[in-house]
């Protein structure tokens, strides 16, 4: 049965986050934790703990408070290109009237360099809505299109996704990948 939704929380992020990573909606999981991928199936959080965790002691956690600090620590911002929608359960698919969140304001407060988005719909939507607002306020970070870590993308292996972030990512991982990426603010 499709709702409207509206988002619910803001956006992770400090002044010293470099990468944006949007997801299209949050889940019914999600909003009610009030916190980004906490379905217990998403293996978002599986993926970013093997890509930029340092370590044994470097892991995401399984509280929005530990996973909070973990992304903080890697430079990682996370937000959603939807404030509002009416959507069916946490089907990309069923998205309609999408209104996006307003990017610019946190891209100026921060060292965000590029954006992130987890699946296909969440890239479409970011294409359509929000790249031409930040164009109109003079900002172009380039975009990094992931693959979704939800479980609808049953056929991606946790394997698979963990190498594809890590290619796609590779300038913002700890030990990844030379120099720190610039930003292409205007």
């Amino acid at each position: 049965m499709t709702e409207h939704v509206e988002h619910g929380f803001g956006p992770v992020w400090d002044r010293d986050s470099r990468l944006l990573v949007l997801g299209s909606m949050p889940s019914p999981k999600s909003r009610q934790a009030a916190f980004y991928y906490m379905h217990p199936r998403n293996r978002f959080w599986p993926v970013m703990g093997a890509v930029f965790g340092d370590g044994a002691d470097d892991v995401p956690g399984g509280t929005p408070a530990s996973r909070r600090a973990f992304a903080l620590r890697h430079g990682i911002a996370l937000w959603d290109v939807i404030a509002s929608c009416d959507i069916d359960g946490a089907s990309d698919a069923s998205i309609r009237n999408a209104v996006p969140n307003d990017l610019a304001p946190l891209i100026r407060g921060s060292r965000i360099a590029a954006v992130a988005t987890t699946g296909a719909k969440a890239a479409q939507l970011y294409r359509r809505l929000c790249a031409p607002m930040l164009r109109d306020a003079g900002l172009e970070p380039p975009l990094i299109a992931l693959p979704s870590t939800s479980p609808a993308n049953a056929a991606m292996r946790l394997d698979t996704l963990v190498a594809a972030y890590r290619e796609a990512l590779r300038g913002f991982m700890p030990r990844g990948g030379g120099e720190e990426p610039r930003s292409r603010r205007g």
